[in-house]
């Protein structure tokens, strides 16, 4: 089990719609929920609970420094976002990159764009482009017979990354909620590190693709 798989943000709050004017009407509010975890459950539960659009307060803090504590909780808030990304939920989230490079938000691009973005000199550029380059499927991963592939969109030309070996599915699986970066196989972890696949975050790493389980385009135009 990964190590912030059992840790979750406090709470959300979450609407039976993503249009601001519908989610005004009776009964369309949710409320505050509890995330109690582990947190792979969260998403398919807001879902079968009516969420269409989910709001996380705290702002994701993804700058340099993080302790245990404070990478657990981001990994968790990303993985929510991720999660519902997928599954084409409104996710209203904020957050805190590093100063530099100024192009980091790319990493998160195939992410529901946030409301707001902190840290970086450029930071009302980066999200309009965030906003206005966003769609479904834009980084992926699917299991085929044998064979993990990620799909990714996130440069403008789509990149493959296509692999048999047993281990590389394990070590997904293992980062998929953050694990310990020394946890995992150093050859697999530098293999997605170098194709930009995970996160490093404090002393965690986290999968950036969201697993694909249904095409919403014909694949070969994916």
């Amino acid at each position: 089990m990964s190590t912030s798989s059992t840790m979750s943000p406090p709470s959300v709050l979450a609407w039976r719609d993503y249009d601001p004017s519908a989610c005004e009407l009776p009964g369309m509010f949710l409320g505050e929920l509890a995330l109690p975890g582990p947190l792979e459950g969260e998403s398919e539960r807001l879902w079968q609970l009516g969420a269409r659009r989910v709001r996380l307060d705290a702002i994701v803090d993804l700058t340099p420094g993080a302790g245990a504590e404070r990478a657990a909780a981001a990994v968790a808030a990303l993985s929510l976002v991720r999660d519902l990304t997928a599954r084409a939920v409104l996710v209203e989230w904020d957050v805190r990159l590093p100063p530099a490079p100024e192009e980091a938000w790319q990493v998160l691009s195939h992410l529901q764009p946030p409301r707001r973005i902190e840290g970086p000199s450029g930071a009302d550029e980066a999200l309009r482009a965030w906003q206005q380059g966003h769609y479904l499927c834009k980084c992926l991963w699917r299991k085929g017979p044998g064979f993990v592939q990620i799909r990714d969109r996130r440069w403008g030309e789509l990149r493959r990354f296509t692999a048999d070996e047993p281990h590389y599915e394990d070590t997904i699986e293992r980062l998929a909620y953050g694990a310990p970066a020394d946890s995992v196989p150093a050859a697999v972890l530098d293999d997605f590190r170098g194709e930009k696949l995970v996160l490093d975050i404090g002393p965690l790493a986290w999968w950036l693709p969201y697993r694909i389980s249904r095409w919403l385009q014909e694949p070969m135009t994916i």
